[in-house]
């Protein structure tokens, strides 16, 4: 999956294709050439425009792409799980979105008990004093250094 410049000021864009499975388990990818055959997912979430729109050319089957702002990783990325992944997955992903919801709700927040030790060090250098904090989690003990 390759982001190029679009003619579109601070975007990237990608041709819509979406990888699909043959009865023999072989893995291929199909370009996308109308809007009603891209998930759902992706027409909410990012915004799709014809490819001669996006690029300022004329290629023949080159029909959507998917735009993305250039500093955001992260929507490429969600962008190249929701192509390449989730159509393969027999679960949409709203569904998963759903069952990731539910079970934070269910999740008991962790709890933090956080101990001053009464101890306080001081930089021999500038001369700031640090009181030493003894830290309690669920799954792990740490020590910080808090300023006074």
């Amino acid at each position: 999956m390759v982001f190029q410049s679009s003619k579109i000021e601070g975007m990237l864009y990608d041709i819509v294709s979406l990888t699909r499975a043959d009865e023999n388990e072989r893995l291929s990818r199909k370009i996308v050439f109308s809007e009603e055959d891209i998930p759902a997912a992706i027409r909410e979430n990012y915004e799709i425009k014809p490819y001669e729109e996006a690029t300022g050319k004329k290629a023949p089957g080159k029909h959507l792409v998917t735009l993305c702002k250039r500093e955001d990783e992260k929507a490429m990325i969600t962008l190249f799980l929701l192509e390449r992944a989730w159509t393969l997955s027999t679960i949409t992903p709203e569904e998963k979105l759903k069952t990731l919801q539910e079970q934070e709700r269910q999740k008991p927040g962790e709890r933090k008990k956080e101990i001053d030790t009464g101890q306080t060090w001081t930089c021999p250098i500038c001369g700031d004093e640090f009181r030493l904090k003894h830290i309690e989690r669920k799954t792990a003990t740490k020590h910080a250094l808090k300023k006074t």
